[in-house]
């Protein structure tokens, strides 16, 4: 990474979380041979490359990639397997014990990969998706002065939302802790189950991703109190990027290359038709879950959502500085957690714009 001296935070409890499999990884959804084969050594012609992603809106560059088979267009002979995860620290266990090569996540599971190998296991090689994150609240609510005793679903302490949430209510002067007290009582819980507390009124709002940001004001006549888009600078910030494990980059560049040219390719499908995009994206979460999004639901969240190849870095650093303000977040050097040398090569041959990790 280009940017000197950069440093960011790692959450603890979440650091801690990579040594178990507290949530449970879904293997339901592979594409491709699933053979004992394995990615092959170095001087093996490559058998498959293993792909992790989240059956998630957020994630629909995977998405797209799979079910149009852009991945496996320019793998060419060497078979694609796609594994679907329901949170980042089984993802990254994935990844740590060598079970797949590569993983689209969020951002902070990658900063703790990066943390707990001390760098040595995962490197960021492209962004993925920007925004569609939201605080919604009860209609009576109307600023943040109306937040003080409110109850405020997250969906789990540490993770990315979590943090921005309590990071905004203390520079509103509103004070959080760690077990739900302070000024705003925070309750960490599941994306589903926030769903469900928020119609009871169990909950006055949540801080969450699409589609459930969505799902909470078509269903339960949420309002949107804050876009998290207006918080940073452009209205960029990441949301989910592509990391790959540095053994499999160093002995398969090649592959490297040609997974970012379909996740290049991907980005550009969903970009010159966005309705057509979210479509199949629809789909694949079918097969994977066994029920589409409402068509309401779809459109309003998709367009929510900016699909890109920047992984906008410095949001990475900037959230990272938010965690360790709050005091839930200890420091750890981001310095080198950015390859995004094929990708750029990749855009330039292309005629688009290069990114920067800074």
């Amino acid at each position: 990474m280009n940017a000197r001296g950069a440093r960011g935070v790692v959450a603890a409890l979440a650091v801690l979380a990579l040594t178990t499999l507290a949530t449970a990884c879904g293997s339901s959804g592979t594409t491709g041979a699933t053979g004992s084969g394995g990615s092959g050594g170095s001087g093996d012609k490559l058998a498959e490359v293993r792909l992790g992603y989240f059956p998630n809106i957020t994630h629909s560059t995977a998405l797209v990639g799979i079910e149009k088979g852009l991945y496996a267009k320019h793998l060419g002979g060497t078979k694609l397997t796609a594994t679907t995860f329901n949170a980042g620290p089984a993802a990254i266990e994935a990844v740590f014990s060598g079970a797949i090569d590569a993983t689209y996540i969020g951002p902070n599971p990658a900063i703790n990969a990066w943390a707990k190998s001390k760098g040595k296991a995962i490197k960021i090689i492209a962004g993925a998706a920007s925004g569609g994150v939201f605080l919604v609240v009860k209609p009576e609510i109307n600023g943040v002065e109306d937040l003080k005793g409110k109850k405020i679903a997250t969906p789990q302490l540490g993770n990315t939302q979590d943090v921005a949430l309590r990071y905004w209510l203390q520079e509103k002067g509103l004070k959080t802790d760690t077990k739900g007290g302070g000024d705003v009582n925070i309750i960490p819980q599941e994306n589903s189950q926030t769903l469900q507390t928020f119609a009871t009124g169990d909950i006055d709002g949540a801080w969450v991703p699409e589609p459930f940001a969505s799902r909470l004001v078509q269903e339960s006549k949420g309002k949107i109190l804050v876009d998290e888009r207006d918080l940073w600078p452009n209205k960029q910030f990441v949301i989910t990027h592509l990391i790959v494990r540095q053994e499999f980059a160093a002995q398969h560049p090649e592959a490297v290359k040609q997974l970012l040219e379909g996740h290049v390719e991907a980005n550009a499908a969903i970009a010159a038709d966005p309705a057509d995009a979210a479509k199949t994206v629809n789909a694949a979460l079918e097969k994977l879950s066994g029920k589409p999004l409402k068509q309401e639901v779809l459109d309003s969240a998709f367009k929510n959502i900016s699909f890109t190849n920047d992984p906008i870095a410095s949001s990475l650093t900037g959230s990272a500085d938010h965690a360790i303000k709050i005091g839930l977040l200890q420091p750890v050097d981001l310095n080198g957690i950015y390859d995004l040398k094929i990708l750029n090569e990749i855009l330039k041959a292309k005629g688009q714009t290069e990114v920067v990790d800074k």
